[in-house]
């Protein structure tokens, strides 16, 4: 079978509500074809949509990963009162929150790419001429989209596993790991949005002649 056609046959099979036939046609190598053109329109798609929802571009991620610190800090409170008051402990307590946490942490991530406030050397850059810093900031791009790319194709990969195994969270029997790992795919997707987002407003200033390369500031807004 062709990459091509290896990466057709991941369409039926994310549709086809079987694990198993997923992790067959997510371990093919037409999945990285497949995953490519989707992290391509998937980025697009969310940029628009953040264009088209501004309260959404504004609080979506940050409102996610709030939420779940909240949570995470909801469990923790509660288990040392559980433990030392009740002396009892809910077996889940310190296995939910990690998972938790990786939620947490990847959609404060797509934030932040937003933000600029990751490795972007903008001191160093600022000195450069306008096609420089826009040829600089192109390469950012096609790097953050290659890293959405990557961790998007593997965590389908280890999410199709996990359903496909049945895999619980240790200590609990009700709760299965992939429900937290879909979210992986998910918020890669929305930080791809935000890349196409940074380099479009680049590129505008770019062409405009304003000024392109501004100083981020870690916890603030741009």
């Amino acid at each position: 079978m062709s990459i091509i056609a290896e990466a057709v046959a991941v369409i039926p099979a994310l549709f086809s509500g079987s694990a198993w036939e997923k992790r067959q046609a997510f371990d093919a190598d037409g999945m990285w074809l497949f995953c490519f053109v989707y992290t391509f329109l998937g980025g697009l798609a969310a940029h628009y949509f953040y264009r088209f929802f501004p309260f959404m571009e504004r609080h979506l991620e940050r409102t996610i990963s709030v939420v779940m610190y909240l949570i995470i800090a909801g469990i923790i409170c509660w288990g040392v009162i559980d433990r030392f008051v009740f002396s009892s402990q809910w077996s889940g307590s310190t296995t939910i929150p990690p998972f938790l946490f990786m939620v947490m942490a990847w959609f404060a991530c797509s934030y932040n790419v937003k933000l600029r406030t990751h490795l972007s050397f903008s001191e160093f850059r600022s000195k450069m001429p306008p096609t420089g810093q826009m040829a600089t900031l192109t390469l950012d791009a096609a790097l953050w989209l290659g890293f959405c790319w990557i961790a998007i194709t593997t965590s389908l990969r280890f999410t199709a596993l996990s359903a496909d195994n049945f895999q619980l969270v240790d200590g609990v029997d009700d709760v299965m790991k992939w429900w937290f790992y879909t979210t992986i795919p998910i918020a890669f997707t929305l930080m791809a949005g935000r890349v196409f987002g940074n380099w479009i407003e680049d590129w505008n200033n770019y062409k405009s002649g304003d000024q392109i390369i501004k100083q981020a500031v870690i916890g603030g807004d741009v």
